[in-house]
């Protein structure tokens, strides 16, 4: 049990530090994690459901660490963040909801290929072009170095963006950041810092939502929680702490291949399942 404890206390510390870098809120290795060890220690007894709900609580510990950080810094756009919220919230109690309906087999393989998607996502970014039409909400910012940038979006389309991240949040546990800061710089030109650290402040809020949703039908497994939360704690403001010295682009690297890694096997294990 004592590997147990300092496993997952480094699990948290480093999915933290990394989920709050790239603004994902780490769900992506709480998750596996959960599933995996847990049940290598004592079989069945982490199911899937317990595994998102568990890791969506360590989220909320994650995100409100970096999202204090971030607002220090002052990277938080916070209308846009509450904005993304408004929507975001429905869609992480429907998320919930979808997430009882799943049986082991499909939950491994839709979470082994949202990653895939999500892997894709990552490494074609950087090649599509910024699109500014028709934004009816527009912001700037001007970074440490003087350098100004001009963001926006249309209401309307940050609003279904965002219910679609806050179902991703709470179906899979992992915060939905890896869809949203993607989305935020590709369509709707936010700094990468600014994007980082708003996306961690919507996933605090999502998070809260589908984690109180999840307290209801007492889907939240508090050993691992608590377990998973020092680490989470320390890694969320680590990881805030980086990205204000480093453009993180060898964590982003990493990133990919652990996405990569997790992705491949969590579909290889919805057929054993």
């Amino acid at each position: 049990m004592l590997v147990l404890v300092i496993l997952f206390i480094l699990v948290g510390l480093l999915a933290g530090a990394i989920g709050s870098l790239v603004g994902i809120g780490g769900g992506l290795f709480f998750v596996p994690a959960l599933l995996y060890f847990v049940n290598l220690y004592e079989p069945g007894s982490m199911t899937p459901q317990a595994a998102s709900a568990t890791s969506l609580f360590v989220i909320v510990i994650t995100a409100l660490s970096s999202t204090l950080a971030y607002l220090k810094q002052k990277k938080v756009d916070k209308a846009s963040a509450l904005l993304f919220f408004a929507a975001s919230a429905p869609g992480a109690v429907a998320g919930v909801y979808v997430n009882k309906l799943l049986q082991a087999d499909s939950f491994y393989l839709l979470f082994g290929l949202f990653q895939l998607s999500m892997f894709v996502l990552i490494n074609v970014k950087d090649k599509l072009k910024p699109r500014s039409i028709g934004w009816n909400v527009k912001r700037t910012f001007v970074d440490a170095d003087g350098v100004e940038y001009e963001y926006g979006y249309k209401r309307w389309v940050a609003l279904l963006v965002s219910f679609f991240v806050g179902i991703i949040s709470s179906l899979f546990g992992v915060g939905g950041g890896l869809l949203m800061v993607p989305v935020m710089i590709v369509l709707f030109r936010f700094p990468p810092h600014v994007a980082t650290a708003t996306s961690m402040f919507v996933i605090f809020l999502s998070a809260v939502v589908g984690s109180m949703t999840n307290l209801v039908y007492g889907h939240i497994d508090w050993l691992y929680v608590l377990l998973l939360a020092p680490g989470a704690w320390a890694g969320g403001h680590l990881g805030a702490l980086v990205a204000k010295r480093l453009k993180g682009k060898t964590l982003v690297l990493i990133l990919r291949l652990l996405i990569l890694g997790v992705a491949l096997h969590m579909v290889a294990k919805s057929f054993l399942a």
